[in-house]
């Protein structure tokens, strides 16, 4: 599935303040990792991406080879890895990684690294973090606590329904996007707190205040000054369609946003990122990574529902097919803390890189029991017709089975990205190549992308 042919001698290519790194090692091996192999492999100037531990549809990839072996969360393994391959550059995709302090050793070894030090990471890793951060930085955030007793969580939800506000209950550490219970009424708020609590280990638990609106994601390149925008894009949190169903990792994506254009990613840069940027570095904690603001455009403007410290997943598969320019300078720059010079120099949308038109969406196809009990090694279908077809499909959970076929290997599997000249052309083909993939089980939504076209009112200043 290699990307289409790249026009020569777009900005950010060879330039004394941009550098296109030639051996490139990415850290992990679900869909967001395969879009990001898929587009740097084909870049100018890349001699080679190696992906560490990567999968089977990982390694088919044009330019691209995988060390299965690699423990992603082991620092001296990662490390090792690094070495064995030279690397110019290391990418840290997953969030546990991060966490698990893999960018902290990379530096000390002498890598540019791409994606946060763990202490730094926290502003995912710990949602009661990252609204300390928020608060400091003075960057808009719903109102929230964060408690390590029941009681104590219970009784601040009461006073939060009792103002008329409806509840949203957040474990406090990583849960994979899936630890967020969105409640319609108190009951199920001191459920879900009852049973936050009621799992081993019992860690801290967020409550705060529902917001409404439509939501969107904003990642930006960063170095601890400063932030290039990548295309706004829109996730799909729950598992079917209408937003019914459970939280779960993300079951599509869509960019760009008709009621957030791209246009409007210096606005938001000044709102959300650069202050954020600021407090962390202020804290001795430099942030260097792609700094993830999902917010919800609400009545009064954009809010900061949370932050992530990497790629969103699936943002990354709809947002990379969108990018006229290569994204290996950016991230080198970035992992060595030239990101905010090389903006002002190169940049010729401002803080943003430029795109190519059109739209994408992708449409994540989950396995049976997925969130809970994902269900593994059904066989798959389709896949070459919806790839002849012209969709790109990034495997999440795959693996090929004896017969030399992809199985299932994971919750969510593919995600399946059609392209087109709107967000209408785009959806119709992304859900044309989901509907070609079978596998026993399956479960998908059917509307991703289409409430795309909101007011722009909404999310006005």
């Amino acid at each position: 599935m290699a990307p289409d042919a790249q026009p020569d001698g777009y900005p950010g290519m060879s330039a004394g303040d941009l550098v296109m790194p030639t051996r490139i090692l990415i850290v992990g091996g679900g869909g967001r990792e395969h879009a990001l192999a898929w587009k740097l492999s084909v870049e100018p100037g890349v001699n080679e991406v190696i992906v560490a531990p990567g999968s089977d549809a990982i390694a088919a990839e044009p330019r691209v080879r995988c060390l299965p072996t690699v423990d992603p969360l082991e620092p001296a393994s990662v490390v090792a890895a690094a070495r064995s391959v030279a690397a110019e550059l290391v990418v840290i995709g997953p969030e546990a990684p991060l966490a698990a302090g893999i960018a902290d050793a990379l530096r000390t070894a002498g890598f540019a690294v791409f994606g946060p030090d763990a202490a730094a990471a926290r502003i995912e890793s710990s949602k009661a973090f990252c609204h300390e951060i928020a608060a400091a930085a003075g960057v808009p955030m719903a109102r929230a606590a964060a408690f390590d007793d029941a009681a104590a969580a219970a009784d601040y939800a009461r006073e939060l329904d009792a103002t008329g506000r409806r509840l949203v209950v957040k474990a406090d550490g990583l849960a994979a996007g899936k630890g967020v219970t969105v409640c319609d009424d108190l009951a199920s708020a001191l459920a879900a707190i009852a049973a936050e609590f009621g799992s081993a280990p019992v860690g801290r638990v967020v409550v705060e205040e529902r917001l409404e609106g439509p939501e969107a994601s904003l990642i930006a390149l960063c170095d601890e000054r400063g932030g290039v925008a990548l295309p706004l894009a829109r996730d799909h949190k729950r598992l079917a369609d209408g937003d019914a169903g459970p939280n779960t990792g993300g079951m599509g994506a869509s960019s760009p946003l008709p009621d957030l254009p791209d246009e409007r990613a210096e606005e938001l840069l000044a709102r959300f990122h650069r202050p954020l940027l600021a407090e962390l570095a202020r804290r001795g904690l430099p942030f260097r990574g792609a700094l993830y603001a999902g917010l919800i455009l609400t009545a009064d403007g954009p809010v900061l529902l949370e932050c992530n410290a990497r790629f969103g997943d699936p943002e990354t598969q709809a947002i990379l097919p969108r990018l006229a320019v290569p994204l290996g300078p950016w991230l080198l720059a970035a992992a060595r803390g030239r990101l905010t010079e090389a903006a002002e120099r190169r940049a010729a949308d401002g803080p943003r890189l430029a795109t190519l038109p059109g739209a994408a969406v992708a449409v994540v196809l989950a396995s049976a029991g997925y969130p809970e009990a994902p269900r593994r090694d059904d066989p798959i279908s389709g896949l070459g017709t919806a790839d002849a077809g012209g969709a790109l499909v990034f495997h999440a959970g795959t693996r090929l089975g004896p017969d030399g076929s992809y199985r299932t290997n994971g919750g969510r599997v593919l995600a399946v990205v059609g392209r087109g000249p709107d967000l209408a052309a785009a959806r119709a083909r992304a859900n044309e190549a989901a509907d070609a993939i079978t596998f026993d089980g399956q479960q998908r939504r059917h509307d991703i992308g289409a409430d795309a076209a909101g007011s722009l009112a909404v999310g006005a200043p």
